[in-house]
């Protein structure tokens, strides 16, 4: 079978299976993932041994340790990817729910009641959990789904796949429900993009340049998730060891994800009594700071040694690191905090420290992002922590889904109406 037919093939499957879960009950649905959880106990020990040899392989590639953090499976990990299933059981039914409802002028009784969108093509790289949770949250919200994993994490994803699959099928789901496009073969994601009336959303899930592709390539609707390039502006009000916090633990945290802090805006005339501690600190987590005049003075005075603080460029400001590397720059004041975070963030989430409300309130109202925070890490963007389950993305866009999205997002609305013979004149 050529490469066209056989993408063609799953996605035809996936179709037909969409009609049939658009009418399952919410009951049969929350079975499927009991069903699904379940599995993925009963067969962990299975998918640790595929994500090992995808390790070893990324490994020897010469593969970066972000990657490999965000890569690798271990029992703690599969056992999460089943709790957060599990987690999606108890969330309410994200169809049939009435958003309108009204008698026309003509006696005709309207009413906007939500649905799924019907095939989901998920196009995402290095996270094996996507898989779970993609397949999760489309079986929750009665979609099919079509998953495009990359080829770093190729055999977890497929072992994960098929687990989900059986589960889903055993449970009651159509087959069809839960597909893997598990070819090598790169042109595999060109046709599925391509596929107008099997697909109806395409959403891509990793670096820069993938989403980029598809945004360009794709004849489907994408719901784009961003890069995220994410800011901690410390205000002259803010109370330093806070800011220490915060900046510690949204760029620390977890390096490979994408709402870990990449930048630190600092007011200049606070910079003396916060910096010093901030970047001895990120020098002992192996932090690499990228420094303006003023940090690079600051830490030469903290005694730091050579090449822990080195020159920031421009190209700097508006790098999503995904690794041992942060952006400080020195700014004066809110309005020029603002203005950078707006020229070179992605609009994903960005984070103000500071006890003046006023600065609060001007950076929360005029800041152009997806999620942003006044006193708090950065690292609470996510759908678990946002109280809405496990995420299919982080959306960078505006329209359709914004921010951690998963169920809502994941459904349409149709308008039902009920009359009476009525015809118009």
């Amino acid at each position: 079978m050529e490469l066209r037919e056989e993408v063609v093939a799953l996605a035809e499957e996936a179709k037909q299976a969409s009609v049939q879960l658009a009418v399952t009950t919410g009951e049969e649905r929350n079975n499927a993932l009991t069903a699904m959880a379940a599995s993925l106990r009963d067969h962990s020990p299975e998918i640790v041994m595929a994500n090992e040899a995808d390790m070893a392989a990324a490994r020897e590639a010469g593969t970066s340790e972000a990657l490999l953090d965000r890569l690798m499976l271990n029992a703690e990990r599969v056992e999460a990817m089943a709790a957060a299933l599990e987690e999606l059981r108890e969330l309410p039914d994200p169809l049939g729910v009435v958003s309108m409802e009204s008698t026309l002028y003509n006696g005709i009784e309207l009413t906007r009641v939500s649905v799924p969108l019907g095939v989901v093509a998920m196009v995402y790289e290095a996270r094996p959990n996507v898989t779970a949770d993609a397949a999760g949250i489309c079986i929750k919200s009665g979609n099919a789904c079509i998953l495009r994993g990359g080829s770093l994490a190729a055999r977890s994803n497929e072992t994960i796949a098929d687990i989900l699959a059986a589960a889903a099928v055993d449970a009651g789901m159509p087959e069809g429900s839960i597909c893997a496009l598990t070819t090598t073969d790169r042109a595999a994601t060109d046709v599925l993009m391509t596929l107008h009336g099997l697909v109806d959303v395409l959403i891509p899930r990793g670096g820069a340049g993938l989403i980029r592709h598809c945004v360009e390539h794709a004849k489907v609707p994408v719901i784009e998730t961003g890069t995220g390039n994410c800011h901690v502006y410390v205000h002259a009000s803010a109370d330093p060891a806070m800011a220490h916090d915060i900046i510690m633990n949204a760029k620390c945290r977890r390096l490979g994800v994408c709402n870990a802090a990449e930048t630190m805006l600092v007011d200049r005339v606070v910079a003396p009594a916060v910096l010093p501690s901030v970047l001895v600190d990120l020098h002992e987590a192996d932090i690499t700071v990228h420094g303006d005049e003023e940090v690079l003075r600051l830490a030469a005075e903290a005694g730091l040694p050579e090449g822990a603080v080195v020159p920031a460029t421009e190209e700097d400001w508006a790098t999503e690191y995904l690794g041992p590397h942060l952006a400080v720059h020195c700014v004066d004041g809110v309005d020029e905090a603002i203005a950078h975070v707006n020229r070179y963030g992605t609009k994903h989430s960005e984070a103000i420290v500071a006890t003046d409300e006023a600065a609060i309130e001007a950076f929360l109202a005029r800041v152009d992002a997806a999620a942003v925070y006044a006193n708090a890490s950065t690292a609470f963007t996510d759908g678990g922590q946002f109280g809405l389950g496990a995420e299919i993305g982080i959306s960078t866009q505006k329209i359709h889904a914004r921010g951690p999205f998963a169920l809502e997002a994941l459904t349409s609305y149709k308008y039902v109406l009920r009359g009476h013979g009525q015809v118009r004149s």
